[in-house]
């Protein structure tokens, strides 16, 4: 019998490797962003085509690669960051492994110009599928110039599983806003075919922060301080002003990498408990130091996991931390009893204005005399047509040629024309009678379902109307949420929105869609994108039925509108309209009946 065991080829190994390490595109540009920021590199260019597909380059002034080394760097497990395995205890690099360049030579065909300082000439190195099909002396800067093309070229099932370009660019901006966050000093940039994206110059990680995500951030922000045998902890966290339900930038860094932390989260947002409305997140910025030899960052491929020795203890002092600054931005007034050896400067009295006199005459009556305008005299015929009480018929009295059999069937017949009587409990739910008992509905997502009805077919057939507004606002994005309010701007057209482009993720908001009159469109449109973010849609018919929900959701009745019977008859009979009035578009019961029997059991009949 045979051996059936055998070691797989290297160019099998690495494809293995890469489906861990390579996920998308924005697992390239983190990749070799992180590589060029280990080189010492002070400016990095990042430039994608087609969201990845077709190329991303990564150019830095890093202290660049000799001939041996660049021919090296492309082995697996071969790596300048690590001698030993003590090493891992002692990480101060964002690499360590060696498997990045190996696995995007895996699955990609990679151009690399490279040189050092003290080269005269660099080196040319080209690679298809992990082969070695050229390599050349060349001229070129100081540094690496990495282009990597046809991603996943010789791996088709992962490459027809990418997303669309949006969503793509959308992860390669979140990728990158990671990296950037940590590195003020260096300065970056980021093109999308031929167009710049993202420009940062070299600053204070305030300025970085208001660079990414807009300069509405830098009134929102307060500094996070705390240093300790444990660790250190600073960066900023919103005030609870600047608290969303949805796309709040949330970011843990230690010892400069970016981490996913769900039990630190839970610190950030106890400490902002009862601050900010139920289910809503304040964005926070946070970092922190820690002894290399307390976290263990190989845990994960994508190194986003990092396990802590003193958890606990850095939890609390993470909530002490946010706490304090939270405190420091309450202006609660404080009582100072340390007033021993003060001088007593007493309160300034003189020019204080006295209290103004009103004198009345307890003797005027404007009744007692006429004014001018007044007629005193033949006010009779003003009344002379007019019947005595006794001959005027009543408002609800037959005509006299009529029966009284007449009159009791138009009654009867007013009774049936009249709209049956609907009861609103608590300003939440619509409360009526049915055949088979007691109907109750809740008034907020009624309105849902038929406002959400009425925005996806406006979207279909591009018939919403616009109410411009007297005084634009602005809306102020981060440049990967802009990229989605990019993709929806002719949807958001369709629905009735008017929006100009002020460049660098500000848009100014011309008008409305009609009916929207009274709520703020720059929290609607960034709830819209965020919803659009988070759903991940692809298909334009999921697109449509996302912004339609949201629009929805924030132009429904809210709960604790007190309706007439007028209005909530309206309300019913639009729900039964529509396509489904059991449940809203996301999933959740609009109605239920109580039944008769039920009823009668309940009061023991």
């Amino acid at each position: 019998m045979t051996d059936v065991i055998q070691l797989l080829p290297d160019s099998v190994a690495n494809q293995i490797a890469a489906g861990e390490v390579i996920q998308r595109p924005a697992s390239v540009v983190k990749e070799l962003v992180e590589n060029a920021v280990d080189a010492g590199a002070h400016t990095i260019n990042v430039l994608v085509t087609d969201a990845g597909r077709t190329s991303i380059q990564v150019i830095d002034d890093g202290c660049g690669m000799s001939e041996t080394d660049a021919r090296l760097a492309f082995e697996r497990h071969a790596t300048s960051k690590i001698r030993q395995a003590d090493d891992l205890f002692t990480l101060h690099t964002m690499g360590f492994r060696g498997e990045a360049l190996p696995s995007i030579a895996a699955v990609a065909q990679i151009e690399l110009r490279t040189r050092r300082a003290t080269d005269q000439v660099g080196t040319f190195l080209l690679l298809s599928g992990s082969r070695v099909e050229g390599q050349e002396p060349c001229s070129c800067a100081v540094g690496s110039n990495f282009i990597v093309s046809n991603l996943f070229f010789n791996v088709p099932a992962r490459r027809k599983f990418l997303k669309t370009n949006a969503t793509e660019l959308n992860n390669i901006l979140t990728a990158f806003e990671r990296i950037v966050l940590v590195y003020p000093s260096v300065n970056f940039t980021l093109h999308s075919n031929g167009q710049e994206l993202l420009n940062l110059r070299a600053g204070t990680l305030r300025q970085r922060i208001t660079d990414v995500y807009g300069r509405r951030y830098a009134q929102d922000l307060l500094p996070v301080s705390v240093d300790t045998a444990i660790c250190s902890i600073s960066g900023f966290v919103g005030k609870p002003e600047a608290a969303r339900k949805k796309g709040a930038a949330e970011c843990f860094f230690v010892n400069g990498r970016f981490m996913k932390h769900p039990y630190f989260h839970k610190a950030v947002q106890q400490a902002c408990d009862r601050l900010v409305p139920a289910g809503a997140h304040v964005p926070y910025f946070i970092y922190f130091e820690v002894n290399p030899a307390d976290i263990d960052v190989n845990i994960h491929p994508t190194k986003t996991e990092i396990k802590f020795e003193n958890e606990q203890s850095i939890w609390q002092l993470l909530l002490a931390a946010v706490r304090d600054a939270m405190g420091q931005f309450c202006e609660i007034p404080q009582i100072d009893f340390d007033t021993e050896g003060r001088p007593d400067i007493p309160a300034f009295q003189e020019g204080r204005p006295g209290a103004v006199s009103v004198s009345v005459s307890p003797t005027y009556n404007p009744f007692r005399q006429p004014s001018a305008h007044q007629r005193t005299e033949g006010w009779e015929q003003l009344y002379a047509d007019l019947k005595p009480a006794s001959q005027q018929q009543g408002l609800f009295d037959a005509p006299a040629d009529t029966d009284d059999s007449a009159v009791l069937s138009s009654a009867a017949v007013g009774l049936e024309d009249m709209s049956p009587v609907h009861y609103q409990y608590k300003g939440r739910y619509i409360m009526t009678a049915v055949k088979s008992g007691l109907m109750i509905i809740d008034q907020h997502r009624a309105d849902v379902r038929i406002r959400y009805e009425r925005y996806l077919a406006q979207l279909q057939t591009r018939t919403a109307d616009t109410q411009q507004v007297l005084f634009p606002e602005v809306v102020q994005l981060p440049t990967s949420d802009a990229v989605v309010l990019e993709r929806l701007l002719p949807r958001l057209s369709a629905i009735g929105f008017d929006l100009s482009d002020l460049g660098h993720g500000s848009y100014a908001v011309n008008g409305i869609p009609a009916g929207l009159e009274g709520l703020d469109p720059v929290t609607l449109l960034r709830q819209m994108v965020d919803d659009a973010v988070s759903g991940g849609t692809a298909t334009a018919d999921e697109l449509n039925s996302s912004l339609a929900l949201s629009m929805a959701r924030h132009a429904a009745i809210p709960q604790g509108q007190v309706m007439g019977n007028a209005e909530m008859e309206n309300l019913v009979n639009e729900l039964f309209a529509c396509s489904n009035v059991n449940y809203t578009p996301d999933g959740r019961a609009i109605l239920c009946i109580l039944p008769q029997r039920d009823i009668e059991q309940l009061l023991g009949n």
